[in-house]
């Protein structure tokens, strides 16, 4: 988390701009961070793909140039946005990344149960050996004590996090509801119904944005947070 008076330095100087502030910036590390603090506080922002701006590597390059031609560009409306959600994707991305480790856990505790069963040479193809109700059957065939017991730890493990899984499954169907593009990607045939928010969360699909309108001066920010200059366009003002 960056530090709040890094944060604060920020929002002062933007506050103490006049006029509709419009803000671009390039992808970075540090995008996601500066989208969700500045989005309250603008009248548009735009976090483009700097692959896609060729003029910027033309010429002379320091912060003032960057900054002063990512303006024009947006002026222009020829940014190529970078997909970060309406809503921001810090809160999607942390819901993802939970609910893929965890399913690799079950997946891995699965494995262990089967595991206990080979080893002493039981069969035990399928998915039955793993279902509550023929739990009491399988554990029967086990006629080490210590075994026995250790298998019943892992169904205990596998119950556990599969309540879990469900929790988390079900918060992050409910954040995914926020983005417009979930339900465009929900409309795809034969996908599941985790799978529109592990896109937005990691895919990062394309948007189009709508043309803009005659913009003012620029102001460049500092370009320390490595998503290259920040480029702020007011309305009527000039802050250099």
């Amino acid at each position: 988390m960056r530090d709040r008076n890094e944060a604060s330095m920020i929002l002062q100087f933007i506050d103490g701009l006049r006029g509709d502030l419009q803000v671009t910036f390039e992808e970075g590390t540090s995008a996601a961070w500066l989208q969700d603090l500045l989005k309250p506080h603008v009248t548009k922002l735009v976090v483009c793909d700097p692959r896609k701006n060729a003029s910027m590597r033309e010429g002379n390059q320091n912060d003032k140039i960057d900054a002063r031609r990512l303006a024009e560009l947006l002026r222009l409306n020829h940014l190529n946005p970078v997909y970060h959600g309406e809503h921001g994707l810090r809160s999607l991305k942390e819901l993802v990344r939970s609910y893929l480790t965890i399913t690799k856990d079950v997946g891995r505790v699965m494995s262990r149960v089967k595991a206990i069963y080979r080893s002493w040479a039981i069969p035990c193809t399928g998915k039955q050996v793993y279902a509550p109700r023929h739990r009491a059957e399988w554990l029967g065939k086990i006629t080490e004590p210590g075994v026995r017991r250790r298998a019943e730890f892992y169904y205990q493990q596998l119950d556990a996090l599969r309540t879990v899984r469900q929790e988390v499954r079900k918060e992050l169907l409910a954040e995914a509801k926020k983005h417009k593009a979930s339900k465009l990607l929900c409309q795809i045939p034969s996908i599941a119904r985790s799978g529109p928010p592990c896109c937005l969360a990691f895919c990062r699909p394309r948007i189009v944005s709508a043309p803009n309108g005659s913009c003012g001066h620029t102001a460049d920010l500092a370009s320390r947070y490595k998503a290259a200059p920040i480029t702020v366009v007011s309305m009527g003002s000039c802050n250099e």
